[in-house]
């Protein structure tokens, strides 16, 4: 995939450091590192140049799940003369993302109603915004998970259950790499039925409106499945 333009990163670099991204602590280093490393995933897994450059600057106003932040939504202008309209208004979209009332309604299908956690109000970003914001997302959790094990412990299995959710919202490599690094926390499947030999059914006691079943001829072989 092509690298954003020279100018438009470089740009962006610098901004970061000079707010203090190199000297944040993050897992994996620091924040900056970690935003760097969410940029080369994007990149490896096709995203555009808007994408990889809303990637690196995903965390400018802090997020959900980061309070940290290197600018404050007053000075949208400012990262959006760096990075270009549209990677900066997806830097927000994933800064304002009330992640409680959004990430269940991910995987139902479109409009996608994202809460904005910074004004309170409700809205629908188009579908390419959305898939985006879901490309970002598998980015930076597979990243601080990789670079940290109690939280991957923590959240592997939640993380892992939103992404198979919203599998149709990735690309193709964005769910490989989720697949391939959560896979581990997936439910186990259980025992399922498989086949039946035969059952005898058998009257039930009187006041006893249950029927009783008992299998003839094969091993017990009742589901456990999870849900």
């Amino acid at each position: 995939m092509e690298r954003p333009a020279p100018a438009r990163w470089s740009r962006a670099e610098e901004f970061l450091s000079a707010r203090g991204a190199a000297r944040t602590a993050h897992p994996g280093g620091t924040l900056l590192d970690h935003l760097h490393r969410v940029a080369r995933l994007l990149s490896a897994w096709g995203a555009d140049l808007d994408v990889q450059l809303a990637g690196l600057c995903h965390a400018a106003y802090g997020t959900d799940g980061f309070d940290e932040s290197l600018l404050g939504t007053t000075e949208r202008g400012v990262l959006a003369e760096l990075i270009g309209d549209r990677a900066e208004a997806l830097v927000y979209l994933y800064a304002s993302c009330d992640r409680a009332a959004v990430y269940p309604r991910l995987g139902n299908g479109f409009p996608v109603v994202f809460h904005d956690r910074f004004t309170g109000r409700e809205h629908t970003p188009a579908e390419a915004d959305v898939r985006a914001i879901a490309e970002i997302t598998a980015a930076n959790e597979l990243d601080v998970l990789a670079h940290n094990v109690g939280l991957a412990e923590r959240h592997g299995p939640a993380l892992y259950g939103l992404f198979t959710r919203s599998r149709d919202l990735l690309s193709a490599p964005a769910w490989n790499a989720c697949a391939e690094q959560l896979g581990r926390y997936a439910s186990e499947p259980g025992i399922v039925i498989s086949g039946l030999d035969h059952l005898v059914l058998t009257p039930a006691q009187v006041g006893d409106q249950r029927p009783q079943t008992r299998q003839v001829g094969q091993q017990d072989t009742r589901s456990y499945a999870q849900p």
